[in-house]
């Protein structure tokens, strides 16, 4: 647990370089947030709005890239991770600043290694950091994650193209969340995921940071889910902040015309048919990811 704020974002401006016929293009605009130890943030905006160029960037995932002609930057303002300042960090911090960092990537599903099993995949980081990690209890550790996000017991022995895109997604989830980070940035972490059970997904990842008292910046366009577990949203539109606070002090009262959209088809969804959705996506759960009872066996 950290005595200081997580992440410290001042006026922060990201851009993509220019290159081959590309000019450049200015991503995120003066944005400002910070995140205390135990917060949970959630990070709203549409398509395009620089919500996972901000994750890509506090994360230093943009900064281990091989080439960073297409890489985004920090060209204005400051952004302290965890005591390291982001705008020109270098590679030989960036080894420091993911032994605290964790990273769940929108396709992290769909790049998991095709010849490891659920139970290595999501172990593996352990190991990585540690090869004499004890094997019994990094299988453990794992079964109660994957456990925890209602992945049935009989896939930690599969491979991932045995699983559905959601299934993959929540293994991705459980290996960001193994190495018990200071902060998770989870970019869309239900994506592809059964409706009737992203929300558990959320939150697993809030309840397992707030209870260690460490810290997630979460983005996601549901805001059902954020309200149950965020601390407070940030939204994001056009690369610029136009709404932070309490997702209902933020949607009650919206000062800018997205925000105001945003609470239209929000408090508008609450009173439409949802309990039809939810049984309609509960049915469909049942049928697809029956979750047993047995026991996981060895991992």
């Amino acid at each position: 647990m950290v005595d200081r704020n997580v992440l410290t974002a001042s006026d922060v401006t990201i851009e993509y370089p220019a290159h081959s016929v590309s000019s450049a293009y200015t991503a995120v605009k003066g944005f400002t947030l910070t995140i205390e130890p135990g917060e949970i943030i959630g990070l709203v905006g549409s398509s395009g709005s620089g919500k996972s160029t901000l994750a890509q960037v506090a994360s230093g995932q943009a900064a281990l890239r091989t080439s960073r002609e297409s890489s985004p930057r920090i060209i204005g303002g400051s952004l302290d991770v965890l005591g390291f300042e982001m705008r020109g960090i270098k590679r030989s911090k960036l080894g420091k600043l993911t032994l605290g960092v964790g990273y769940v990537a929108q396709d992290a599903g769909s790049n998991l290694t095709s010849n490891m099993t659920v139970a290595e995949l999501v172990a593996e980081p352990l190991f990585l950091r540690d090869k004499r990690y004890d094997r019994h209890a990094a299988g453990l550790k794992a079964a109660t994650l994957v456990d925890a996000l209602l992945l049935p017991v009989g896939s930690m022995l599969k491979l991932p193209h045995e699983l559905s895109s959601g299934q993959r997604q929540r293994v991705a989830v459980a290996r960001g969340l193994i190495l018990d980070p200071v902060l998770l940035i989870a970019d869309e972490p239900t994506a592809g995921v059964d409706v009737s059970v992203r929300g558990t997904v959320v939150d697993v990842i809030a309840g397992l940071q707030r209870s260690r008292g460490a810290s997630a910046l979460i983005v996601s366009h549901d805001l059902e889910t954020l309200r149950r577990s965020a601390d407070r949203i940030a939204v994001v539109h056009e690369g610029v902040v136009v709404g932070l606070g309490s997702i209902d002090d933020v949607l009650g009262d919206p000062r800018h015309p997205y925000v105001a959209g945003l609470a239209r088809e929000f408090y508008g969804a609450e009173t439409e048919g949802d309990e039809a959705v939810s049984d309609e996506a509960v049915s469909e759960d049942t049928e697809s990811e029956d979750t047993q009872s047995e026991g996981f066996g060895d991992a």
